[in-house]
């Protein structure tokens, strides 16, 4: 018998994403697990000059912790996300994982590099991005499970751990369903056994009710394997109920940055306090909230 989805896409993961904290695999210290430090990245302007897309950010992450970054489009939370992977390289800071610096260019040598890999791994919003469309789910993750040197066995477990089914397991991602595909990319990420998951949007194009479903898993693996996350979004009730922190972009800028439940029910900065009150919740009036913003 399927349990009724509720209808708030949180209301599930509410209590589980506070229970959160890893029982196994990798126990929480005072070390932080990541860092990032002043980070900075501008690009060129086609008329001359350069965009500061991100400018001086800074921030940590607990062994098993969770930190979301919020902010409108083009605030540049997603490319704060992509030099954490290594996608975009910083003009000035740096990233460090336990404490290891992470360079701006990729290591020399294949053993270096998986290793570099399996620091961090990213889930996309889009799961194409990180799924062979040529191939089966199984076989997505025995790929990835081989090029790390772990056990091709283990893929049984993952599509297990992320609820999907045998008859997912030997379908190709063109088949799967919106949710299906961000599990599958998911487990594809888990694969290598990483200490940090960045996830830039993973549930935005989802329907309310896959939403919930997805942000349970996350909340369970966080809890059975002991993964950090950053979770990049710009829904507010997501972030409000599956971090603990939370840090808050405008213009390239981290404007406020703290604990989510203070953030978010007594926030400090203005921004802050307009992207909640622009927030869609219950009795929501988006006229007296264009308002409000067209005011401040």
């Amino acid at each position: 018998m399927t349990t009724p989805l509720p209808k708030d896409p949180t209301a599930s993961v509410r209590e589980g994403a506070k229970d959160a904290r890893p029982e196994g695999g990798r126990a929480a210290t005072d070390v932080p697990l990541l860092a990032a430090d002043a980070l900075g990245k501008s690009y060129p302007l086609p008329g001359g000059g350069r965009h500061q897309a991100v400018d001086g950010v800074s921030f940590t992450v607990a062994p098993g912790g969770a930190l979301g970054i919020v902010g409108e489009s083009g605030s540049g939370k997603t490319t704060v996300a992509r030099m954490l992977v290594g996608l975009v390289a910083p003009d000035r800071g740096t990233v460090t994982v336990s404490g290891r610096p992470r360079g701006t260019r990729p290591p020399r040598g294949r053993a270096r590099r998986l290793a570099r890999a399996r620091e961090i791994q990213m889930v996309f919003q889009d799961p194409y991005l990180s799924l062979d469309p040529r191939l089966t789910s199984t076989q997505c993750l025995r790929t990835a499970l081989r090029l790390h040197g772990r056990d091709e066995s283990l893929a049984a477990e993952l599509l297990d751990q992320v609820g999907l089914g045998s008859r997912e397991a030997d379908a190709r991602p063109g088949v799967l369903s919106g949710g299906q595909r961000q599990r599958l990319a998911t487990a594809r990420a888990l694969a290598v056994d990483p200490s940090i998951l960045v996830l830039d949007e993973a549930v935005a194009a989802l329907d309310v009710s896959i939403q919930a479903q997805i942000l349970r898993l996350l909340a369970d693996i966080r809890r059975d394997t002991g993964v950090a996350l950053v979770f990049v979004s710009h829904d507010l009730a997501v972030v409000r109920h599956v971090t603990d922190d939370v840090l808050v972009m405008r213009h390239g800028k981290a404007v406020e940055h703290g604990p989510t439940a203070r953030v978010l029910s007594a926030p400090e900065d203005p921004y802050t306090r307009r992207l909640l009150a622009s927030a869609p919740r219950e009795g929501w009036d988006p006229a007296a909230a264009a308002d409000s913003e067209g005011r401040s």
